[in-house]
């Protein structure tokens, strides 16, 4: 595969498509890209549109054409399908905290963040970027391709978890990640949370909101926020994220997607009234979506 036709097969796992195909029920970035890469060769005649991500996420499986999308896949798929359940889960995707995005962060009854290092990263900001996460995050993880494992294990502490993505595409456990909620920073968790979130933290303590105008207050909040003991914190965030960032409503929209497009629809957001055009869209024959470009 050449790299135009590689690069238009990654880019069919976007969330600006996925909202074309809910908004609109048709996407001619879709039928684009189809032409762009060499997919439409290797289908059936009554192929669909599902049928094309279907054979596009077989290619990105390959150790060689991995991209992020993939390992966010293996890593959904196993650990937030595979474990546990969107009703007692929820899953958080570039999740800002200090000056590093979380790639995935999964909440049950504990937060426990992922960090991808795909065949295409570095691993020159990977001790920063551990660093920043253990003041969210009870546990810390690292999710590695087969290159890196080697040097990932020489710079990650012992109690960050190490996952492996093989060359099968199997994810497996290298190391199991230790719950510390001590090395958690208050500072971190309040800024890392939208006000509303942190309001409700409060309440959940059973503290009463600050009484000031609303430009006071963030300041306010953060300075009852930084009195308050760490573990306590910890699990009220865990509670109001996980109510505030579920996914319960798209159960039944995923239940009826392909095994490829599961991962996307869970870091997109869709609107209930949508589901049913999204649906049509990807059930669409590929003869047919040829023509939306």
């Amino acid at each position: 595969m050449d790299s135009i036709a590689l690069a238009a097969t990654s880019r069919l796992f976007s969330s600006s498509l996925m909202q074309e195909f809910a908004t609109r029920g048709r996407s001619p970035t879709f039928a684009r890209l189809l032409e762009q890469s060499d997919l439409t060769m290797k289908l059936k005649s009554t192929a669909s549109v599902k049928d094309v991500f279907e054979l596009a996420f077989n290619t990105l499986k390959k150790t060689e054409y991995r991209n992020e999308y993939s390992y966010k896949a293996a890593l959904i798929q196993k650990v937030l399908l595979g474990r546990h359940s969107l009703k007692s889960a929820s899953l958080l995707t570039e999740f800002r905290v200090g000056r590093c995005k979380a790639d995935v962060a999964i909440l049950n009854g504990t937060s426990s963040v992922y960090e991808i290092k795909s065949e295409r990263d570095s691993l020159a900001r990977l001790e920063e970027q551990i660093s920043e996460y253990r003041n969210f995050f009870a546990r810390v993880n690292v999710v590695v391709a087969e290159s890196h494992l080697s040097g990932v294990m020489r710079i990650v502490p012992q109690d960050v978890g190490i996952y492996l993505l093989s060359d099968r595409f199997q994810l497996s456990t290298i190391r199991e990640s230790v719950e510390d909620v001590s090395k958690l920073d208050l500072s971190t968790l309040f800024e890392s949370l939208r006000i509303e979130e942190s309001l409700k933290v409060l309440d959940m303590l059973g503290l009463k909101r600050p009484e000031v105008p609303n430009t006071l207050m963030y300041e306010a909040a953060k300075d009852i926020f930084l009195t308050q003991e760490k573990d306590s914190v910890h699990k009220a965030i865990v509670s109001v994220l996980k109510t505030n960032r579920s996914s319960v409503s798209l159960s039944e929209l995923i239940s009826n997607l392909p095994e490829s497009l599961k991962p996307m629809l869970l870091t997109t957001q869709i609107r209930k009234k949508d589901h049913l055009r999204l649906l049509s869209a990807i059930n669409t024959p590929v003869v047919e979506a040829l023509k939306w470009n």
